[in-house]
């Protein structure tokens, strides 16, 4: 059982991320005539002409852009995924309107709380699903075909492919609805990143000092952080340089710069951010989930 575990959850992941996105479409963005970007937008906008069901059309939509985009989605296993999150969200899409105690003009009529809520909802949903291993289908789909077709970056194909939606939208919806659906498409990005990668983000920094040792100290004993030391050497002045590696949290990063300026005002110094941090000190790498 222990073999197959890791594919229970993430098939799990997969259902439930659907259902989420399926009732923030459904509790807010449908009935607050909000689009949502990619083919579950432009289903609504066909719904709101036409009446046909949303969840229906979402599916027939996603049906050629699979087929056409199979070769890009990353091997079987990944495109598995991506085809089972796309027809449980097809599904949930329509099959919530029949439960009989489903509010189906949804739960308020305010569109700041319904963007806001939407997109919250929405963006746990996709983050669920990445966490999955899978894709929502529509603009993932899309993005994929541009950017290997064209050579057109994935963020730049998915503002083409979401931005075109919206305006569309603006068209039909008004033009108020459609501003609010940009808030709604950017607050979903974020909370599907972070739903994705968890609250483990972290910040990496390297610093390049005449001083290394009092700098390695401090971050040792006041930080309680290891450090690496990578020997160095200028390309310009051919001068050594001793460079420090350390991982630190989001918290210490005030701390770190403090301890560095002390130590040596004249050092060089980068901070990243990573997105999880596995081993001591932190996470346990042993048994960590993706």
């Amino acid at each position: 059982m222990r073999k197959y575990w890791p594919s229970i959850r993430d098939y799990a992941l997969l259902v439930a991320g659907a259902l989420l996105q399926a009732l923030g479409l459904r509790l807010f963005l449908v009935p607050a005539r909000l689009a949502s970007g990619g083919v579950s937008g432009i289903s609504q906008l066909i719904n709101h002409y036409t009446g046909w069901p949303i969840g229906l059309m979402v599916f027939i939509g996603n049906v050629p852009l699979f087929l056409i985009g199979w070769r890009f989605l990353g091997g079987k296993r990944f495109a598995l995924r991506t085809a089972v999150a796309v027809v449980s969200y097809s599904l949930f899409v329509d099959l919530l309107l029949l439960l009989p105690f489903f509010p189906n003009t949804g739960l308020t009529d305010d569109l700041f709380l319904n963007s806001l809520y939407g997109a919250v909802v929405s963006g746990i949903g996709y983050g669920l699903v990445y966490r999955g291993q899978g894709t929502s289908g529509g603009s993932d789909i899309l993005a994929r075909i541009l950017n290997h077709w064209r050579g057109i970056s994935m963020s730049q194909s998915y503002l083409a492919v979401d931005g075109l939606v919206i305006l569309a939208a603006g068209f039909i919806f008004t033009w108020k609805n459609a501003l609010y659906a940009l808030v709604t498409l950017y607050i979903s990005g974020i909370v599907a990143e972070t739903t994705l990668e968890g609250t483990g983000a972290v910040r990496t920094a390297m610093i390049v000092t005449a001083q290394p040792e009092p700098v390695a100290r401090q971050i040792l004993e006041c930080l309680e952080r290891g450090v690496t030391v990578i020997p160095g050497k200028g390309a310009y002045t051919g001068a050594q340089r001793t460079v420090l590696y350390c991982v630190v949290n989001r918290s210490q990063v005030a701390q770190l710069k403090a301890i560095v300026q002390e130590a040596d005002p004249q050092a060089f110094m980068v901070i990243g951010q990573a997105h999880e941090a596995l081993g001591e000190g932190f996470r346990p790498l042993t048994g960590s989930k993706i």
